[in-house]
């Protein structure tokens, strides 16, 4: 009687039957094989294990989704996120940096070529941008366009380049710009966390972040001849336009410059310490000095040259005995524009007889502005006008 009177106290809690299935099934499954062996009133015993394993299922399920309810999960992001924080404070100082051939249009677009493009970032606020020297060197007659984060364009000028550390400083002309600051790269861990920003593929304001695979990695294990520099190795993605951009720790600080990648996973950057000491020694060169630049490869006209010409060109005039013959001429250079052509004699410039190329590099240090230069092409006499690049 006493099972009987346990049945019946719990037989009224209706959400029991649908709590644990699975507890449920097995009951009955073992009620129906031992039906026949058992007598009638047993009948009340199984129900009343029923009963129990539903309570018993009930109570687990119920503490669960207690225990549940406890864990929250709100404010995680804000704790976490420790890499949107770096990149919070970092980004507003990294740069896109784009060089561009005016010479020469895309047919499509009308616009500029684009030559290459890389990354910087900003370490004065007066306008100065480190960056690497493969960036932005062996481009000429090309324009540095700098893009901040805010979208604005501006033209650099190229200030000091270090080819055998593959660094380089350039200046935009604004004012006020936030800047990157500088850590140490002495006292970095391999497994340290780093973030590294820049423009891969032209994609400005990308982020990708690792950790440090390696502090010293010569460049003799690299097989970069002549560097004896080691460099930062690190997992973090480094592809092609990340260059110049900055390797960056959890305190919002560089400690590196982003180089070059050999491989998935593997990819290195310059140590910020080396950076350092090549800002300190830019601050103590003099002033680069501007030359005006014609591009062209030319030859001073000597008896024996004269003679030989003559003998090609029988109907030269007979009465140049002087001058310079222009050998070579840079497609897209000042003077291609001007129309000057190989094979060309040019006999005096603003009036001035030219006799030997130095006369002409006296010209290009003491008269300004465009050069009016007479010369012989064949058989006939014209003029160009030429207006020499600064460089």
């Amino acid at each position: 009687m006493s099972v009987v009177r346990t049945v019946s106290r719990f037989v009224n809690i209706k959400p029991i039957i649908n709590i644990n299935y699975r507890c449920t099934c097995r009951t009955f499954s073992t009620y129906k094989e031992k039906t026949n062996r058992n007598s009638f009133n047993n009948k009340y015993i199984y129900g009343g294990l029923l009963v129990a394993t539903g309570i018993v299922g009930y109570v687990s399920a119920k503490e669960k989704v207690s225990a549940a309810s406890v864990i929250s999960l709100s404010g995680r992001r804000d704790k976490y996120n420790f890499i949107a924080d770096v990149v919070a404070v970092s980004a507003p100082s990294v740069v896109y940096i784009e060089i561009k051939d005016d010479r020469r249009r895309d047919i499509v677009t009308g616009q500029p070529i684009t030559l290459s493009n890389g990354s910087g970032f900003i370490v004065k606020e007066d306008g100065l941008i480190l960056t690497n020297a493969h960036v932005v060197v062996n481009k000429p007659n090309a324009t540095v366009n700098v893009r901040l984060m805010n979208g604005s364009n501006h033209t650099g000028f190229v200030e000091d380049v270090d080819l055998k550390s593959d660094l380089a400083t350039l200046r935009i002309p604004v004012k006020n710009l936030p800047t990157m600051k500088l850590g140490t790269s002495a006292d970095i861990k391999p497994g340290e966390w780093v973030v590294a920003m820049g423009s891969p593929l032209a994609l400005s304001n990308t982020v990708t972040a690792g950790v440090i695979s390696s502090t010293q990695r010569g460049s003799e294990e690299l097989g970069l001849i002549g560097k004896d520099m080691v460099y930062i190795q690190t997992d973090a993605p480094i592809t092609f336009g990340n260059s110049g951009g900055p390797l960056v720790n959890l305190d919002g600080e560089a400690i590196g410059i982003n180089s070059m990648k050999v491989t998935s996973g593997i990819s290195f950057a310059i140590p910020i310490d080396y950076v350092k000491e090549f800002l300190a020694k830019s601050k103590t060169k003099s002033p680069p000095v501007s030359r005006r630049y014609l591009g062209i490869t030319m030859l001073s006209l000597t008896p024996n040259i004269l003679l030989e010409l003559r003998m090609r060109n029988p109907e030269m005039p007979s009465d140049i005995d002087h001058g310079i013959l222009v050998w070579k001429v840079i497609i897209g250079s000042p003077a291609y524009n001007g129309g000057l052509q190989p094979g060309d004699i040019v006999t005096s410039i603003n009036g001035s007889p030219v006799r030997s190329a130095g006369d002409l590099y006296s010209v290009l240090e003491t008269a300004p502005g465009k050069l009016s230069m007479q010369i012989v092409r064949g058989k006939t006499r014209t003029n160009v006008i030429i207006t020499p690049e600064i460089h």
